[in-house]
């Protein structure tokens, strides 16, 4: 499961690309804001003086380098530099009354919160979650109560405002002890709703959430937009095991013959990517239609799909199979390989939890495996029935 793939209320998706700032507030002990303006970060408009000094302002409208920059992240292109420097910013111009928001260091995450507050002033706390989103660093711990801590302590928060009170992103609560921060800095953790776009409707309510705004969703869309980064960290194993069943397939009776290769591979080398894209796509796009609750059954019957497609391939062109036993292998393999793609969707849900998750895993790893070498076995023995 990877943490680039959760589900992140405030950005969608997850993480990613080159530092925007290079990074100079490190946990270096010194007082005082680090956080700087550079050639590389146009979304920091200007500064504004504070009781501790200079503090970044930042641009509240998203630019196309800021769209672009997403996009990237999600088809996974450098996602995992794909931050800011943490530190301390400001929206508008904030005062000593104004609220403190609290996000992590993936920018995405930052451009989502920082885009929902185009008429608050505020203060944006940035944790270092080392560019991981902020619901997958709170599991790590990174997204916690003692960098939150160190960040208020580090920034001189409590010479910047006079409440004693920060929000927190609802899904952060995972990594974040609310009654140690209060004890040790003295600042009380309110969580904020699920979708950075509340928080106005949030505000005004007097930092009351909503049952709508507290509830998670994982609708088609929110599902979909990332199957983009699951298809491009596939790609490379897909293609390699591609090319291992094209190179095979010259195999069987007497000498090599490439004619079997051009006979034969190229076509185990399509089923074997269409099983790949299936199950990057359909568990992700079918989630709540497919039958069974554990993902890696999901990814299964996701599988009967292409398996359906090549028995049609079957019935009309039987010349394209060696035999029987090739044709069943892709019985084994073909729900093998959708089956371990739809479990490892498991880390962008919010459907599952850990213990959950390392259960089905013992259960169906063992299956996946038994699947994947039978098809594998019954593959080989028909390159020479």
């Amino acid at each position: 499961m990877s943490d680039s793939k959760k589900h992140d209320a405030e950005s969608g998706t997850p993480p990613c690309c080159q530092p925007i700032v290079q990074p100079t507030d490190q946990a270096s002990g010194s007082a005082g804001p680090r956080s700087t303006s550079s050639p590389e970060s146009p979304w920091i408009t200007g500064k504004i003086r504070t009781a501790v000094g200079k503090i970044p302002v930042v641009d509240t409208e998203l630019r196309f380098a800021d769209r672009f920059g997403s996009w990237k992240a999600r088809w996974g292109i450098r996602r995992m530099g794909y931050r800011i420097v943490p530190g301390l910013y400001a929206t508008g111009r904030p005062t000593e009354k104004s609220p403190v928001f609290v996000t992590a260091n993936y920018k995405m995450s930052f451009d989502r919160l920082r885009s929902q507050l185009g008429r608050i002033d505020s203060w944006i706390l940035v944790l270092d979650t080392k560019g991981i989103n902020v619901w997958c660093a709170a599991g790590k711990g990174t997204f916690g109560t003692d960098e939150i801590v160190r960040r208020v302590e580090l920034h001189g928060l409590r010479e910047i405002v006079e409440h004693r009170r920060l929000i927190l992103p609802q899904l952060g609560a995972p990594g974040v002890a609310a009654h140690k921060v209060k004890e040790l800095s003295g600042f009380r953790v309110v969580y904020g709703p699920v979708r950075a776009r509340d928080i106005p409707a949030f505000l005004a309510a007097g930092r009351k959430a909503t049952p709508e705004m507290r509830r998670v969703t994982f609708t088609f869309s929110e599902r979909v937009v990332l199957i983009p980064v699951d298809l491009v960290g596939s790609a490379k194993y897909a293609f390699l095991a591609a090319a291992c069943f094209l190179l095979l397939s010259g195999l069987g009776p007497g000498i090599y013959s490439l004619d079997r290769v051009a006979a034969y591979g190229i076509i185990s080398a399509v089923f074997l990517l269409a099983a790949a894209v299936a199950g990057a796509i359909l568990p992700a796009a079918l989630l709540p239609w497919l039958p069974g609750r554990p993902f890696s059954l999901k990814g299964a019957w996701a599988g009967l799909i292409p398996l359906l497609g090549i028995t049609w391939l079957a019935l009309q062109h039987p010349e394209i199979f060696r035999n029987w036993p090739t044709f069943a292998a892709w019985f084994c393999f073909i729900p093998a390989v959708t089956s371990f793609m739809g479990m490892n969707f498991t880390g962008s849900s919010t459907y599952t939890s850990l213990s959950g998750v390392r259960k089905e895993m013992r259960i169906a790893i063992p299956l996946q495996i038994v699947g994947a070498v039978s098809g594998l076995g019954l593959w080989m023995t028909g390159l020479f029935v």
